[in-house]
């Protein structure tokens, strides 16, 4: 008996729970990326809400209507109606790189807010054509790397880059933060419905929000300006913009190389993610949306690469399917061409809309270590360390530039800091913790051969500075790069040993600490 088709609805309540979630995920990241641009860069505020800010909205359009067709497509294909889209909206980390290892240095080297802003379209565009590259080439990774490696490292991301700044910005004010996150937690985490089925996410914006402009955390005069400065902006070429910065291409290089690496490598680890949620995307498909969206932002004049989201299965436990991306795209992207962001800034507590990024973060954390076998909690955790210390290091570094002294690596190392060490290991973090924790599963499975070529691969890497390293060049890693080789040596010895030595019998023993 065939089984019928079944009609995939284009939204459900859970939708409701998801696109909130999201899209003030997203709202919050595009005010951020908008506060860098005028505060940080100096670019002028018309050029920021009249050219970036629709490239950006178009950006999201791509992303999001595309992913939304992708759900609707394997839900139809495998006829079941539980199928979550993949999360998309502009890069967390690369707004932030983009922006201070780009943007920044060509302003002061130039004094010239228009430099930076080519310079930032062309490293958004050499980031787009890595990513498309990568996805020939990322499935063939995904197929043999150990799931541990994959999620411990995307589980790295999520602790460091997405839950320790909300949580940081939280305890600033976190007599509005906390009832927020509370809420959500109980919302997310428990089988309680809220009164009225309020939405989750909107009943915990409009609590935080409520508590802020009660107790003097929002300033009313502020709302006023904004609203009479809104100005409707629609995406127009810029091409012009984006010449002018690939004439100086070449030391963009350092960093988008590495970067658009990481961005494919982490589209793959989310995609990883959103299989072992129950939805089985296709890779290629993941990524082609990915490179076309840096792509083409740059082209309209956004320096900021899009991305698939972490977090699939966060909104898919939360209720959503394919509508909630849509609408998230739809109705960010509208913001971005009526320049309401610049209201919505002065409307919203950043404490109120934070904590539903550590959400996030906490759900990914744990999922890396619900997902894979218990032996391989230690390939996990090894996959993570590379994350935090690039997360350690941005800190100390943004110290170090705010104090405005020279310090030496000498001195900082004398005060009791491994400075230079945490830079290395850092370095190339999503990458790193790939490698390192595929080296380690490997390794709990005795499968040592396995684990010698993960070994030559990060000699490779950190050899040319992809991991490990504060620059990309030729033998710029090479006392690291040796490391790993004398590693693989050791792990194909062992090897050879097991080769040559008969299996023991294996019978049953007590569970060890790390075990229990």
């Amino acid at each position: 008996m065939t089984t019928p088709a079944v009609k995939v609805p284009w939204w459900v309540p859970g939708d409701t729970n998801a696109f909130f979630g999201l899209g003030f995920n997203v709202l919050v990241n595009v005010l951020t990326l908008t506060a860098l641009c005028v505060g940080v860069v100096h670019i002028a505020e018309g050029d920021v809400y009249g050219v970036i800010l629709p490239a950006l909205g178009i950006q999201l359009l791509i992303g999001n209507v595309y992913y939304t067709y992708l759900a609707r497509r394997l839900a139809k294909k495998e006829n079941r109606l539980d199928v979550c889209a993949m999360p998309y909206g502009p890069s967390v980390p690369h707004m932030f790189i983009v922006v201070f290892v780009i943007m920044l240095p060509t302003y002061l080297a130039t004094n010239d807010p228009i430099a930076a802003w080519q310079a930032g379209l062309a490293w958004c565009f050499i980031i787009g054509l890595i990513v498309l590259l990568g996805a020939f080439v990322g499935p063939v990774i995904r197929k043999y790397t150990p799931q541990a490696a994959m999620l411990g490292t995307l589980a790295g991301i999520s602790i460091a880059f997405i839950s320790m700044r909300p949580a940081a910005q939280m305890w600033e004010a976190l007599w509005i933060a906390l009832p927020v996150l509370v809420i959500i937690l109980v919302g997310f985490f428990t089988d309680l419905k809220l009164p009225g089925n309020i939405p989750v996410g909107l009943a915990a914006l409009l609590v935080g929000s409520a508590i802020g402009w009660i107790g003097g955390y929002m300033e009313p005069a502020a709302v006023g300006a904004a609203i009479s400065d809104i100005a409707v902006g629609l995406p127009t070429l810029k091409i012009d913009l984006l010449i002018s910065g690939l004439s100086e291409v070449a030391p963009l290089l350092a960093t988008a190389i590495p970067l658009g690496i990481y961005n494919f490598t982490e589209g793959m680890t989310n995609v990883e993610s959103a299989a072992v949620a129950g939805d089985k995307y296709n890779l290629r498909s993941v990524l082609l949306a990915d490179g076309a969206g840096a792509v083409v932002g740059s082209a309209l004049g956004s320096p900021f690469p899009p991305a698939v989201y972490i977090g699939h299965p966060g909104w898919k436990e939360a209720g959503g399917r394919a509508g909630y991306s849509m609408a998230s795209g739809v109705v960010i992207a509208l913001f971005c061409f009526l320049g309401l962001f610049s209201v919505l800034s002065t409307l919203l507590p950043t404490p109120a809309i934070v904590p539903i990024l550590l959400y996030i973060g906490l759900l990914i954390g744990a999922q890396a270590f619900q997902a894979v076998p218990r032996v391989h909690a230690v390939a996990v955790v090894m996959a993570i360390i590379p994350n935090i210390a690039a997360w350690a290091a941005g800190q100390m570094n943004n110290v170090i530039a705010a104090s405005g002294v020279a310090v030496t690596s000498e001195q900082i190392a004398a005060a009791g800091s491994v400075y230079h060490g945490t830079v290395l290991l850092g370095g190339g973090a999503i990458l790193a913790g790939l490698v390192l924790g595929a080296i380690v599963a490997f390794i709990i499975d005795r499968n040592f051969y396995w684990a010698a070529g993960y070994a030559l691969f990060g000699a490779l890497l950190s050899f040319i500075g992809l991991v490990h390293a504060e620059k990309v060049g030729w033998n710029v890693g090479g006392q690291i790069a040796l490391g790993y080789v004398f590693a693989a040596l050791v792990l194909a010895g062992f090897g050879l040993w097991r080769a040559r030595t008969p299996e023991p019998a294996h019978e049953p023993k007590e569970e060890s600490p790390v075990e229990a």
